[in-house]
């Protein structure tokens, strides 16, 4: 298990050319977050980055009530920044951005968030300093980092990988009684 870290630590920020920047994060220092904090009921809370510098930026607003959803016949919740025209409501609303929540449908659920860990992936974080390993692992899955709980593994090589590889490349092995592993997946995978 790895500790967390209290409190949120800043982006220090490098530049690597080509017109964006990226957080340090290394052996001895990388950025933390806050730990998240549901919103109330009625309210949101926003994390943005961009290219102009914002990592992660908090915001938080409220959702407006109403008796019938903007597009909808049905009640549920809505928040603005502002009023598309397409949708045709009041004029002295801002121009911008209209999210609209039905809350009475149900479409899915959300199991976790997450990323790939493919063989460029962890062969580059396998060059890293154990203590670099360690922070940058933290930032991905504790509280204190963006809290992933979910990671995609290819099955066999991918575009990410150094060589083509696969698990049983023997002709018609249905048994797959040649079924193994191979080194990339027992040192970097699994």
């Amino acid at each position: 298990t790895l500790p967390c870290l209290p409190g949120a630590r800043p982006c220090i920020p490098k530049d690597f050319g080509h017109g964006s920047l990226v957080c340090v994060c290394n052996a001895t220092y990388c950025d933390t977050l806050d730990p998240l904090v549901l919103a109330a009921p009625g309210s949101y809370v926003k994390y943005e980055s961009s290219k102009a510098g914002k990592r992660l930026e908090r915001s938080e607003g409220r959702f407006q009530s109403s008796l019938r959803t903007p597009g909808s016949a049905t009640g549920g919740w809505w928040c603005h920044r502002g009023t598309p025209r397409h949708h045709g409501l009041s004029r002295g609303l801002p121009a911008g951005l209209l999210l609209t929540l039905n809350i009475s449908t149900l479409y899915q659920h959300v199991k976790g968030f997450g990323g790939s860990l493919s063989d460029a992936a962890a062969m580059n974080i396998l060059k890293l300093s154990q203590p670099a390993q360690d922070n940058l692992l933290r930032s991905y899955f504790s509280e204190s980092g963006i809290e992933y709980n979910l990671i995609r593994v290819p099955m066999a090589c991918s575009d990410f990988s150094v060589r083509p590889y696969s698990y049983d490349d023997v002709p018609d092995d249905y048994e797959l009684k040649h079924f193994r592993l191979v080194d990339e997946d027992v040192k970097m995978k699994v």
